[in-house]
């Protein structure tokens, strides 16, 4: 997506200096900075403290990762190291694992001599599918944007999303992002009510892209959306996705679960937009099997923020003696969906099996 009229990716290889670069998510939206990564620890870091952050943006990060580690160490040894450390960076996102058991099963058939130079073309795959995948979701749900576009007869389609599932949770395009770019592109009207997404207010970087993109949005806190339901004033939910069970569970950002209750109780499709790497096959039942992550309690004692001085501070909001309980996501059961949106099309899991989407899984 462009950024001051120039296009970018979240995460990208520079040949000639033999760069990986990211778009350091800790500084958005408040200011725009680029970081390189060259150390296993420099990618360590950046998906554990979440200067990269969306499940498929983790897995092609991880990718970059193995492939700068084998050009330093090229060793089976090293290999396993590489996957162990940046393995342990984040538990529930099941795209990191993905990548890291795609790159490992697939280097070790790969001889020394040859491994740095394959590793790195297999990133720089793994992000060129990302791109292929996300677009391809946002084909499958432009066309449901569309349909009810149709019966507004002119009037924008009014859609709520929570988190962040845009272009900088992926490599380009974005999952549930994806959809509403194609449809402005397309001139189908369009509106977007973007929950703020509390603790990391990681809805201020949908806001952020979607001003980029000259998309009509405005910003709400999390529990204003089943008011907007109840009033009318929402269309379809689309949300993102970081670890979706065989059945059709659906693990992401805390707040997705009770954002799925309100639509259901007010008749308001649910949809969820799914990359095929952030299937879990070997998962069935999300809320007993998917480990839920639990992150450092300051990110709900403190929010983040530009100041009058247009400075970057944190301002603790709760009383000293009070601690903060943060689990990072939530499971929304196959029940309350009303279709998954895939890059092989889109799968109502109530009335059919997610994994006729993908006979050669």
């Amino acid at each position: 997506m462009k950024v001051n009229n120039k296009h970018y990716r979240s995460i990208w290889y520079e040949k000639d200096s033999n760069t990986v670069k990211i778009i350091d998510q800790r500084e958005l939206p408040y200011a725009f900075k680029v970081i390189d990564l060259d150390s296993l620890e420099d990618f360590r870091i950046a998906i554990k403290d979440m200067a990269v952050r969306g499940a498929p943006l983790i897995g092609a990060t991880a990718a970059f990762g193995i492939a700068k580690q084998m050009q330093k160490d090229c060793t089976d040894e090293a290999l396993y190291n590489a996957w162990e450390v940046l393995n342990a960076t984040r538990p529930t996102a099941i795209n990191l694992r993905w990548a890291l058991n795609r790159c490992k099963d697939y280097l070790l058939q790969v001889s020394t001599t040859d491994r740095a130079k394959k590793a790195m073309e297999l990133a720089l795959a793994i992000s060129d599918e990302d791109v292929e995948i996300n677009r391809k979701i946002g084909e499958f749900g432009v066309d449901i944007i569309s349909k009810i576009s149709l019966k507004k007869k002119g009037d924008p389609v009014n859609i709520l999303t929570h988190c962040n599932a845009g272009w900088l949770a992926t490599v380009d395009w974005g999952t549930a992002t994806s959809p509403m770019y194609q449809a402005y592109d397309k001139g189908i009207p369009v509106k977007i009510w973007v929950d703020e997404t509390r603790p990391r207010n990681q809805g201020a970087l949908t806001s952020w892209e979607l001003n980029s993109h000259g998309i009509d949005h405005e910003y709400i806190v999390d529990n204003t959306g089943g008011f907007l339901m109840q009033t009318g004033r929402v269309d379809m939910v689309i949300v993102g996705t970081d670890r979706t069970t065989a059945k059709g569970d659906v693990c992401n950002k805390i707040g997705t679960y009770l954002k799925a209750l309100a639509a259901k109780d007010n008749e308001v499709p649910f949809y969820v937009a799914l990359p095929s790497p952030t299937i879990d096959w070997t998962v069935y039942d999300g809320l007993k099997e998917i480990p839920i992550e639990k992150r450092n309690e300051e990110e709900v004692s403190y929010i983040k923020g530009n100041d009058k001085n247009n400075q970057i501070n944190s301002v603790k909001v709760t009383p000293e003696g009070t601690f903060g309980f943060n689990p990072a996501f939530d499971i929304t059961p196959s029940s309350l969906i009303t279709g998954l949106i895939t890059e092989n099309g889109v799968c109502n899991p109530n009335i059919q099996k997610l994994e006729d989407l993908f006979p050669s899984k």
